[in-house]
């Protein structure tokens, strides 16, 4: 049996296996190694996956899924995630459990659904190309996703017949596929901006010794945002030109999109794209309507440089966190399509004064270290070496709600793992004999802003006026991204605890 390293990603996703000391990314039929993060429906009933899935978004775009990363484990009634949902071709609407579903040729699909579908086609090629069952893998995440989101990721992989060996930080994988094994002494950056979301990851590498020393990022930038850009401006020309909104027609915006991307990717070696999009629309009396189009780099620059400037104020967020000034960082990795796009890497390497390392394959050195990492935690122990060592951080702060609603922080983003905050509480009624901590991830005023976690109920405590009785609280973060919770009433010692995965690890 083979484990196997998947970046999944977007836009595109990607998977690895490590056999006799190599890693190699697996291809598909034609020889590709990205393979799009799309679940077609068809009509007969049956499904596209990859490739022949992105090549129906345009024939069939309300039934074509793409982009589900940026839904998993999300909660519908977001701002956020109504935001994006405005701007898809396909139905999403709110699952039992509250996370997004899409509707696809008459029947609600839950978001990790299609995940394991696109997790469960990558298991088959890698079959296909190892010749051997594929049962196992380390499958990464961003490094800014929450504990939803990392636990429906996690399920996905399962229901998709595989034991998910770790969920793991995407930077670090990164980091794992550039470090290991090459004795460097170094302060690395991590600047990863994908399809859907950017992270921006600091780590001291010291041989096999990987320290992540602060973490950032935003879950809603990437180049699908750019493409949006693009499609955008082409839609108001035509607007313009013709009176009618491209973005009223699915199958337009689909055009758009797809184009959006590709003229993105051309202006990454050409000052200039120019081209045609045939009977993208019909006029008076059913006369077909083409969009012409001329875009050059300075136009794209210009839409784009709002985005980079996101990830430049992230990327200073980090070093702040850290104490560490972007002239002491020694090495900068790119990871992801969108650091292809010349503006990215210029103003890359003009806030960290150096330029960032081009001999590492963008699209693939993430799942790359995950198969280094999937490999080391499924060698057997005669022929196992010393494993390399990763010391995280939470990427998100931890706290509990107090009286009013507000948010209590004990312990904050960016804080090293293992970490361990105790604080003591007093009772807000009168006669109160039980007590509900509710647990959160941020670091906002008012838990509502935060995300919620889960609660931990401490009950038989004694009856007191209010204040009278003292609580103490102590958030435990282990180094396998569990998060303890426990409680003790302080007069009678009476306890209980729980615990939630907040980074990577198994779920206690």
């Amino acid at each position: 049996m083979v484990a196997v390293g998947i970046d999944l990603g977007t836009t595109n996703s990607v998977v690895a296996l490590a056999r006799d000391g190599r890693i190699e990314v697996v291809p598909d039929d034609e020889g590709r190694k990205l393979h799009p993060s799309v679940v077609a429906f068809k009509p007969n009933g049956e499904r596209a996956i990859g490739m022949p899935a992105r090549l129906r978004r345009v024939i069939d775009p309300r039934n074509t899924i793409f982009s589900a990363k940026r839904l998993i484990g999300q909660a519908f009634e977001s701002k956020a995630i109504q935001s994006l949902i405005a701007q898809l071709p396909y139905e999403v609407r709110a699952a039992k459990d509250g996370e997004p579903a899409v509707l696809a040729r008459g029947k609600t699909v839950p978001v990790a659904e299609i995940s394991t579908m696109i997790l469960a086609h990558l298991r088959a090629r890698a079959e296909a190309y190892a010749g051997e069952p594929v049962t196992e893998a380390v499958i990464t995440v961003p490094a800014n996703f929450t504990d939803g989101q990392r636990e429906a990721t996690r399920r996905a992989g399962e229901a998709a017949g595989l034991r998910v060996l770790r969920v793991l930080n995407e930077p670090t994988a990164a980091a794992l596929a550039y470090g290991i094994g090459k004795q460097v002494h170094q302060r690395v950056v991590v600047f990863d901006m994908g399809g859907g979301t950017f992270d921006v990851t600091l780590l001291a590498v010291r041989d096999d010794f990987f320290e992540v020393l602060a973490t950032g990022g935003d879950p809603f930038l990437g180049g699908d945002d750019m493409d949006k850009l693009i499609a955008d401006r082409m839609a108001r020309r035509f607007l313009e030109q013709h009176r009618i909104d491209l973005n009223t027609d699915p199958r337009a915006t689909a055009i758009l999109r797809i184009a959006g991307e590709q003229i993105k990717g051309k202006l990454s070696s050409e000052d200039e794209v120019t081209g045609s999009l045939s009977e993208i629309a019909h006029g008076e009396g059913g006369v077909p309507l083409a969009l012409d189009f001329r875009v050059t780099r300075a136009e794209l620059e210009q839409m784009i440089e709002p985005l980079v400037d996101r990830a430049i104020v992230k990327c200073e967020d980090v070093l702040a966190a850290a104490g560490v000034m972007a002239q002491h960082v020694d090495e900068v990795i790119l990871v992801g399509g969108a650091t292809r796009v010349p503006l990215v890497r210029r103003r890359v390497a003009e806030h960290f004064q150096r330029e960032p390392r081009t001999d590492i394959n963008p699209m693939e050195v993430v799942a790359e270290g995950a198969a280094l990492q999937a490999m080391i935690l499924t060698a057997p122990a005669e022929q196992s070496k010393p494993a390399p060592i990763l010391i995280d951080v939470t990427p998100h702060a931890l706290g509990l709600a107090t009286a009013g609603g507000y948010t209590d922080v004990l312990i904050d983003r960016n804080q090293a793992i293992p970490a361990e905050r105790t604080r003591v509480f007093a009772t807000a009624r009168d006669q109160q004999t039980e007590v509900v901590i509710r647990i959160c991830q941020g670091g906002e005023r008012t838990f509502a802003q935060n995300v919620a976690l889960g609660e931990l109920r401490l009950d038989g405590i004694a009856a007191a006026p209010r204040g009278q009785v003292r609580i103490e609280v102590t958030f435990l973060v282990d180094a396998d991204g569990i998060l303890q919770v426990s409680a003790k009433d302080v007069a009678t010692g009476h306890a209980n605890r729980v615990s939630l995965r907040v980074l990577g690890g198994e779920r206690a």
